[in-house]
């Protein structure tokens, strides 16, 4: 009779084990998906921050005495593009480079020339690309982001996340007024 009961607790055991194994690998598995898909964000932003230096340079030969706007955006770059950033903290960031952005590209409505300029229209277009790029980085990084979360916070791997040091990860978010790239009618 003991034997059984020690053959039944010893399956018990091995199962739970079983489970505590699968529980810990499925959350590092998320964990390294979330710190990958902000590996691609990351890759779309520096993209971002590499061409409007490049966008300014055009736009600074036509509107000389715009100082004022290209210097916000230089600003703007220079904060966005620093390292060590927090996903909320880089969202805030890039919204206000977003802000600054589009003054920018309304600025460029004043100077016909610089619409029709052959440059100006790629890296605008190259700018745009770019942007959707990070929208669709977002999307993927926060849907691991929410599944890792639930995983972290549901019934039973919360005990497997809250032993091994597991914490909720940050969404990336956009405020509303930067969440499409600057829009400019040529």
């Amino acid at each position: 009779m003991w034997e059984w009961v020690v053959i039944a607790l010893v399956v018990i055991l091995v199962i739970v084990a079983l489970w505590a194994i699968t529980a810990y690998n499925g959350l590092v598995r998320l964990r390294n998906l979330v710190q990958e898909a902000w590996r691609q964000i990351d890759v779309e932003l520096q993209r971002r921050h590499d061409l409007i230096p490049n966008l300014v340079e055009t736009v600074k030969g036509y509107a000389k005495h715009e100082r004022e706007t290209l210097e916000a955006v230089i600003q703007a770059r220079t904060v966005a593009a620093a390292p060590g950033s927090s996903p909320a903290q880089q969202a805030e960031q890039e919204n206000m480079l977003t802000q600054a952005l589009g003054r920018l590209f309304a600025l460029a409505e004043a100077y016909p020339d610089l619409k029709a300029n052959q440059n100006f229209l790629q890296l605008q277009q190259e700018l745009t690309n770019t942007e959707d790029r990070v929208a669709a980085g977002r999307r993927f990084y926060n849907a691991n982001v929410r599944t890792l979360n639930t995983r972290i916070e549901t019934f039973p791997t919360v005990f497997i996340a809250n032993m091994f040091g597991f914490t909720r990860e940050e969404y990336f978010e956009t405020h509303e007024a930067a969440r499409q790239a600057p829009n400019v009618q040529f």
